[in-house]
Formats: structure tokens, sequence, C-alpha cells
């Protein structure tokens, strides 16, 4: 993996800073042509949106959260906003590449829209391999939205809502189809919201009464509904986020063992290596010099 490691904060980059045409929605065809890329691209970035593709050929190389995955045809791959990206070199690819933020999906009237497996991604996945039938089905409603989106009639936005509406819809059968068949269950609402909750305060609360506070309800309910949906202790949801958080630091940073700790919401640079260890069985340097050795 080719990669320089920053001594500053992983930077975030917009739509329109990664080559999109509007800042909360773009759809682009590629033809398979050799494209120029952003340099960041080969540098350890984030997104502040929704990325979807169909791959009906490629091979390049990316990395996601330190997850390696070289291109396959008649494949869709997904990433989310504030994950770790890099990509390893650009190879020409064929497909149709789909961009959102949560901004453009704010403005649907369906609000249960983010509640969507494709969206929630409970099972940390970022490829599909697909069925001919489900590759022409995806592409036949990407070229839709791609032909709204170049004319721009009236109702212009409202249609791109509804075709993406239809689209994660579909994406999320797949999903729960090729992943798992118990996280869409409508029993599960608290749990996808305690999600929700860690993914955005997991550097500022590592407790569970402070996310029980936020939703109103006991930590102990909190905690044996959280158990009984998910078959772990609230708590460990909070450790595994913050967990993956750290690597992502480790893996991307030069910061500082103590930085990463004050970053994370640590403010004792020895308990974070006690948290490290215990959750990852090793401390964060070594963590750092054994990925480092391996990946570059």
């Amino acid at each position: 993996m080719h990669t320089s490691f920053s001594s500053s904060v992983i930077p975030k980059y917009s739509l329109e800073q990664s080559g999109g045409k509007d800042n909360l929605f773009d759809i682009r065809i590629v033809d398979g042509k050799s494209r120029e890329h952003p340099s960041f691209f080969l540098a350890p970035h984030r997104k502040d949106f929704y990325m979807l593709v169909l791959v009906e050929q490629g091979s390049s190389k990316h990395w996601v959260d330190m997850q390696p995955y070289t291109l396959k045809p008649d494949t869709f791959y997904f990433t989310a906003p504030q994950q770790v990206h890099v990509k390893e070199h650009a190879e020409p690819m064929r497909g149709i590449v789909l961009c959102f933020t949560d901004a453009f999906l704010a403005a649907t009237a369906y609000q249960p829209i983010r509640t969507l497996p494709i969206l929630q991604n409970p099972c940390n996945g970022h490829e599909m391999l697909l069925q001919a039938a489900e590759v022409a089905y995806l592409r036949d409603t990407m070229l839709m939205m791609a032909s709204e989106y170049e004319q721009r009639p009236d109702w212009h936005n409202s249609m791109l809502q509804a075709y993406l509406h239809v689209l994660l819809i579909y994406l999320s059968r797949l999903y729960t189809e090729k992943f798992t068949a118990e996280e869409n269950k409508p029993d599960r609402v608290l749990l996808k919201k305690f999600l929700g909750l860690i993914e955005t305060n997991h550097a500022i609360h590592h407790e569970v009464a402070a996310y029980a506070e936020q939703l109103n309800i006991t930590a102990g309910h909190l905690g044996d509904v959280i158990r009984q949906q998910s078959g772990k202790p609230a708590i460990a949801h909070i450790h595994t986020r913050l967990l993956l958080e750290a690597r992502r630091l480790l893996f991307h940073t030069d910061h500082s063992i103590k930085e990463i700790a004050y970053t994370l919401g640590f403010e004792d640079a020895s308990y974070f290596n006690r948290f490290f260890k215990r959750g990852c069985n090793e401390t964060p340097l070594a963590f750092r010099t054994a990925t480092r050795k391996m990946y570059h």
C-alpha cells in the first residue's frame, strides 16, 4: 500500500472537492477511460458523503478502514461518511458512481430512509457480489438517475430522491440477504438509535449512562434491550467504535499515543494504553509498528 503519514488530523473532503459537480448529490457513468483523480485519493482521507459504486469492469485496489479491496466485475461497493479511504492506484474502471450527503438524505420526505441496512451497515461490509439480474436492475435504476441528473427538468431533486429511495431499499434487501437476515427486524429500533448516537459521540461519551440520558431511558433498561437485540452488552458497542477510531488514527497518522488518547476523549494516556491492550491484545505502539511493517 503506497501512502504517506501525515502529522495532522486525517483530512475530510467534500463531494465537490472529490470531483463531484454538486456538493450534495452526484452521479456519473464511468466509461473505462483513464480519469484524473485528485491526488489526495492516494493518501489517507475521509469523505463527508456516502459513495455507492456499481463496478462492471475494474481491478483497482483501495482500502476502507484498513481493509483492502480489489475491484471485481459485477460487484457493488458502498462506503459511508467518516470512514478512512486510500486508493493504492487508479486503474480504468467501467461502471456507475453515485454520491450523496446526509443533507441530501435529510431533504427527503421519507425520513426512515436513514435506518435502511445499506446505510446503517451493521455488518461493516463494503462489497456485494451480484447476480446478472441484480446487475441489470441496479444499472437500469442508476442510469435513470444519471439521465435525470443531467437533464434537470422540473421537480428534479424530488425525482432524484424518489429514485434514491427505491435504490436504497433494493440494496438493503440485497444487503440483508447477503449479510444477515436479523439486523432489519423492527424490534431493533433502539439498537439503531444507540449505534447512531455512538457514531457521533464516541469521543465525548464513553459510558452507557450518557447515551441512556440522551434516549430518555435508564441505563439499566438500555443495557437490557441492547443485549437482547444485539447479543452484546451496550458498553461493548461503545468500546468497539472507540477501538476502530483508535486503529484508524494509529494506522493513518503520526500522532503520538498521548495525542490520540486526547482526541478520543481519554484524559490519561496510560488508561488509553490499558483500554487498547484489553480490546486488541496489544499496545497501541505494538499495533502501529506491526501494521506499518505489514502494509508498507
